[in-house]
């Protein structure tokens, strides 16, 4: 029998170790990659780290100027460490005491039986606490280990008050200076549950992203006391927003005035710079106090919208006028002393149209026309361009488009042209004069910013004026979105609305200013038709005239106490320029003009 030798021995225990030693490796990549491995790790997680996400501090918004109007605060959240809790009892008394918590709860939270499967480790009990609360406590944590340290006795030492367990950690939350001051062009950040945190509404939801930067995923201890300082990371972007801080407010209390004076359901005032589409101001009601941004479902039922200026459409009535003639003097098809005979009725697509007090205004221009409001005058001007020419001009003017707007929440209603199943020859006539076509204010003062900018462009409405990232500003130049008429007509338009405000002696004259502008009553359509007590009242205006740096959307939905745009809608809007030009430090024309000749002979 022929002996192994110690080289085919020793050859055969090494290839079967290296066999060996491939299988574990191969079994070992198995396990890793197996279905089951994420859960295996996520046992041992449980046990010693868990993985926690990590949230930048959101970034800071503020007003032209700088005021903050939306930033961060510094709260705790504070909880329990179970296994080292010693007096339930005093834990619960002093948050009770010092930050208002149920001591019922908080007693019955760390004193309920403990799951044998699912043991607790840390109990958070809240995470709002303010800095104050948290010096309060601690002085009386301090005050208590004092007088446990100096109790020799062990049995009366055990029996002596503590806080031993009680921990506390400081986050940023949400936070508004201003409280509801320009609460509908903010919108609000949902901060209860971090995972689940994100903007809602206006600049909150339309930059959300921005706003919230990048988070990061890192380990962290289960043993609270082995939790240290989490890493640094980059803030998320801060807003500079085209309002005015000081603009805002008084918008919003001649708002709010208007609205109760007029018992009106609800009011939006918009105010734009026509020449850069910079929104200055925008109001609308009601508003919510984003701090308590869970009172939202109270304050707004269904379908109330969050902000009405860019979230509800309306038939608007007679402001859409500006547009019909506009495009009828853009078109060739009429100017503004274009004669008129005014019988009080027209006849389109087999419909009867009258005028808004049935009444028949005899021979008049385009200009009296637009100054006694005529439904019948601004039809036949409708009927004289043809469906084409007409509704392209409204499309130019985009209506039935989103304007684009920087803030969340913007709606659109499509606007039916000839061709379209929905729509009969009768709508060009009531087309013209803003009934049975919706359009939302940001719509309308975005298409009559063509008009009043005496440019004819169509300026992209925006609030966000710059971004700051890493402490640089990145400015957000204005875009022009279309060039639906001429500067001519733009011109023509705004000198034949400011003469029919002075015709009529408005109500929306400013003294010392001279403004151009358009009433509006828009009949409200109900289930049965239209219906008959009540109406949307709005205003259109800018000014002044010859320099144009402001425009003015007034709207006050079903005033009570008149249902007319010229009763309700005009004194609101020369409320407001009345303090816009002191506040936008606007000299009266007389001084204006009169600088203006004098640096033009310095020139010279």
């Amino acid at each position: 029998m022929s002996k192994i030798s110690p080289i085919s021995r020793y050859t055969f225990i090494g290839g079967a170790l290296t066999l060996v030693g491939l299988l574990i490796f191969v079994w070992m990549i198995q396990i890793q990659t197996s279905e089951s491995a994420e859960d295996l790790r996520a046992m041992g997680q449980n046990y010693t780290y868990i993985l926690k996400t990590i949230f930048p501090e959101r970034g800071n918004i503020y007003d032209r100027w700088g005021h903050l109007l939306a930033g961060n605060v510094e709260v705790y959240e504070i909880g329990v460490d179970l296994p080292s809790m010693k007096d339930p009892k005093t834990i619960a008394i002093t948050l009770a005491e010092v930050a208002g918590l149920d001591y019922g709860k908080v007693y019955g939270e760390l004193t309920k039986e403990e799951d044998p499967d699912r043991p607790r480790r840390y109990v958070v009990l809240a995470n709002d606490l303010t800095p104050e609360m948290i010096d309060q406590i601690k002085a009386q944590k301090e005050q208590l280990d004092a007088q446990i340290n100096l109790e020799t006795n062990a049995r009366k030492r055990a029996a002596l008050p503590s806080l031993e367990g009680l921990l506390w950690s400081p986050r940023l939350q949400r936070s508004y200076p201003e409280g509801t001051l320009g609460a509908s062009i903010l919108g609000f950040y949902s901060y209860k549950d971090p995972n689940e945190a994100k903007g809602y509404f206006g600049v909150e939801g339309e930059y959300d992203d921005l706003l919230a930067g990048q988070p990061v995923q890192i380990l962290v201890p289960t043993d609270p006391y082995l939790i240290g300082e989490s890493p640094s990371i980059p803030p998320g972007v801060s807003l500079v927003l085209t309002i005015d801080r000081e603009i805002q407010a008084m918008t919003e209390r001649v708002l709010d005035e208007a609205v109760a004076d007029n018992d009106a359901e609800s009011g939006t005032i918009i105010i734009m710079d026509p020449r850069n589409g910079e929104i200055l101001a925008m109001a609308t009601t009601p508003r919510l106090d984003p701090n308590e941004y869970w009172m939202y479902e109270e304050i707004f039922p269904n379908p109330i919208p969050f902000n009405r200026a860019v979230g509800q459409t309306y038939e608007p009535g007679s402001v859409f006028k500006v547009l019909t003639v506009a495009a009828g003097i853009d078109a060739g098809i009429v100017t503004p002393d274009t004669p008129f005979l005014d019988t009080g009725v027209i006849n389109v697509g087999g419909i009867p149209i009258y005028n808004w007090n049935r009444g028949a205004w005899g021979p008049q221009t385009v200009t009296g026309c637009m100054q006694h409001s005529l439904n019948v005058c601004l039809a036949w001007i409708a009927q004289e361009m043809g469906p084409t020419t007409f509704y392209t001009y409204l499309q130019r003017f985009g209506i039935g488009h989103l304007t684009g707007v920087d803030l969340a929440g913007e709606v659109n209603y499509p606007l039916s042209v000839a061709g379209d199943p929905n729509w009969y020859p009768a709508n060009l006539g009531t087309n013209s004069f803003g009934q049975g076509v919706a359009t939302t204010p940001i719509q309308m003062i975005t298409s009559i910013s063509a008009v009043a900018n005496k440019e004819g462009k169509m300026m992209a409405p925006h609030v966000l004026k710059a971004v700051i990232e890493n402490g640089e500003q990145y400015n957000n130049p204005p875009q022009v979105i279309g060039t639906p008429i001429s500067a001519e007509t733009a011109r023509t338009v705004t000198h034949m609305l400011a003469e029919s405000l002075e015709g009529e002696s408005s109500e929306a004259l400013v003294e010392g200013y001279r403004v151009a502008g358009k009433t509006g009553t828009g009949e409200i359509p109900g289930p049965g038709g239209y219906l008959s007590n009540l109406t949307n009242a709005s205003f259109v205006g800018w000014g002044p005239v010859d320099d144009p740096q402001f425009i003015v959307y007034v709207w006050l939905e079903k005033p009570t106490t008149s249902p007319w745009g010229s009763v309700v809608a005009a004194p609101v809007f020369r409320e407001v320029v009345e303090n816009l030009v002191i506040l936008l430090d606007l000299p009266p024309d007389s001084v204006r003009q009169q600088l203006a000749s004098q640096q033009g002979i310095s020139a010279r």
